[in-house]
């Protein structure tokens, strides 16, 4: 396992990553690292961002998260050396200044269970953990904390989380959960909790309680908030029409995503089209 060679790239500004003006992105550097398949069910992702500013300098970078749970290693002008940042309903911002850097683990629905005694319902949007926390937790970020670079921070994240799942193997109905929020995904949200569940041969009572089990909320929810994903990335893009776009991700109409978004990111997509080219200009 420790030998093992991740594979990084950086975070596209044009992918579906949730970071609102990705534009930002270029500011810092911002990577995706690939798990080790033996990790799969814990783990969706892991990202990092190392960056320095100048002493004025501060970014608000705002991030309309995908549903799911991460948990992050930072160091420098940051909260605290290792955080929680639960699944919002709203987009949550992070004001970046001086220098620092994160080394995150974007779980999957059945994560939270194998590396924590938290429960998802219970956490607040975000915390800091500590060994009053969840004992587990802090002692697995501890033994992931302080590697050379974010390559082997992923590598020995892999050799801990394949550990503690041999002692916690991921439950039945987390796993479940998973396979929900990759359909609902691959769907672009627009699959409602039936036919999902119909694809995965169970009944929707049991999508729903693997989803709040794990993630705290329930398919609809989670179906919401990867199309919403997918409207930032969409408007994000070059000579983005709020129209079509709606068009194209099933809305009613265009009313029905302009309130959908501004519930959820606190603006109008014409609002953030604007806010995007003030940025392209600066």
């Amino acid at each position: 396992m420790e030998e093992r060679q991740v594979a990084s790239k950086p975070i596209d500004v044009h992918e579906r990553s949730g970071v609102m003006a990705p534009a930002l992105l270029r500011r810092f550097d911002a990577t995706w690292h690939e798990p080790a398949a033996e990790v799969r069910d814990v783990v969706d992702a892991y990202w990092s961002v190392r960056w320095a500013l100048s002493a004025d300098e501060t970014v608000e970078q705002r991030v309309l998260e995908f549903p799911a749970v991460t948990v992050s290693i930072e160091t420098g002008a940051v909260p605290a050396p290792f955080m929680i940042t639960n699944v919002q309903r709203r987009a949550w911002s992070r004001t970046i200044e001086g220098q620092g850097f994160v080394f995150a683990i974007r779980l999957r629905p059945a994560g939270l269970a194998v590396v924590s005694n938290l429960d998802p319902k219970r956490l607040t949007a975000e915390q800091p953990i500590t060994e009053e926390t969840d004992q587990l937790l802090f002692g697995m970020l501890g033994s992931i904390s302080g590697q050379d670079s974010a390559a082997d921070h992923a590598v020995r994240a892999d050799s801990v989380i394949t550990e503690m799942l041999g002692k916690r193997p991921a439950a039945a109905e987390h796993l479940l959960a998973n396979a929900a929020v990759d359909a609902l995904a691959q769907g672009i949200g627009r699959k409602p909790g039936q036919s999902v569940a119909g694809m995965l041969g169970v009944s929707e009572r049991a999508v729903q309680r693997a989803l709040r089990s794990s993630l705290g909320m329930g398919p609809k929810a989670v179906a919401r908030r990867v199309r919403l994903q997918e409207v930032v990335q969409r408007l994000s893009l070059p000579a983005a029409d709020a129209a079509r776009i709606a068009a194209d991700l099933g809305y009613v109409d265009q009313a029905h995503m302009i309130n959908d978004f501004r519930g959820v990111a606190g603006i109008t997509p014409g609002a953030y089209l604007r806010e995007l080219a003030a940025l392209g200009r600066a």
